[in-house]
């Protein structure tokens, strides 16, 4: 038996995950907004909870923001910044008694949908989060990429390419640079974007809701997202070449992003316009790829 754990910003996702594939369990939790100890706990009380309602001992499987370093084994890199500097693996594998296996959780919606979802059959799958912050993860024949320092489809940190002139230097970055992906896609920075322009706050995807309703100053947000989108995807698809991108986390949820950033990706991808292959798809489970993704780190196989 398997169970996955997917460890949000916002909240903690459990489930246990079938031989078929289907979920026969799940359970959410707030994710705790206090102490590191407080998640780890959390995490241990989901384990407890899914294994008392099926009777069996499970193998866990987590999802986490950012990445184990292979120089300390301490997260690093999490815009959950209470879990950088701290050994996740090892203090769930005490706290649980048992092997924990862990990745990033793009990389965890990468390898969901590539094993069964959107992406399934497709050779080169990029899997991206935008949600409270900006994630990606690569799977390559239905396998995680984790590269030499563990960072491997972490886009999020780079630089938005092709800047305008009004988009230099960029906001300021958690991780001590400005003008940062992150910066101008996770749904926290699209809020301020756009109460900042209009003096209204909504969440990402109500401005989402705003422009399909007729709204002109939201319309006009959402245009301007979804460039900046496309950008930054393009420079993937230059360099990673993959055969479907699919996306995750909350603005997953939007879905002028599926029409509108394949038609703007043209201008700036490194091939003819009528000839670009890559798909763009929404998440087969919704925000539960990523946890899903989680379980499957444990193959059935094994």
């Amino acid at each position: 038996m398997r169970i996955g754990i997917d460890l949000g910003g916002t909240k903690i996702e459990g489930i246990v995950l079938g031989s078929d594939g289907k979920i026969a369990e799940r359970l959410r939790v707030p994710t705790p907004q206090g102490s590191y100890e407080e998640s780890v706990a959390a995490i241990a009380g989901i384990v407890a909870d899914l294994e008392k309602r099926t009777g069996r001992k499970a193998r866990v499987g987590v999802a986490h923001p950012g990445a184990i370093s292979p120089a300390t084994g301490l997260i690093k890199n999490a815009n959950s910044t209470r879990l950088n500097g701290r050994p996740l693996k090892a203090d769930l594998e005490r706290t649980l008694g048992r092997e924990v296996r862990l990745a990033n959780d793009a990389n965890c919606l990468a390898i969901s949908e590539a094993a069964d979802g959107a992406a399934a059959g497709c050779g080169i799958v990029f899997g991206v989060i935008l949600g409270t912050g900006v994630g990606g993860g690569v799977v390559v024949d239905g396998k995680g990429l984790v590269g030499a320092q563990a960072i491997a489809g972490e886009w999020g940190h780079n630089p938005l390419p092709l800047p305008r002139d009004d988009e230099r230097p960029g906001p300021a970055c958690y991780c001590g640079r400005a003008g940062c992906i992150e910066t101008w896609l996770s749904g926290p920075r699209v809020r301020e974007q756009f109460l900042a322009r209009t003096g209204r706050d909504l969440q990402a995807t109500e401005i989402a809701d705003a422009a399909r309703a007729g709204d002109a100053a939201a319309a006009a947000q959402m245009e301007l997202y979804c460039d900046r989108l496309a950008r930054a995807l393009a420079g993937i698809i230059n360099i990673l070449d993959p055969h479907a991108i699919v996306l995750g986390g909350g603005l997953s949820k939007i879905e002028l992003l599926y029409a509108r950033v394949p038609q703007l990706w043209t201008r700036y991808i490194f091939s003819e316009p009528g000839s670009i292959a890559t798909k763009l798809l929404p998440p087969t489970y919704g925000d539960s790829s990523g946890v899903r993704g989680a379980a499957w780190l444990w193959p059935e196989e094994e």
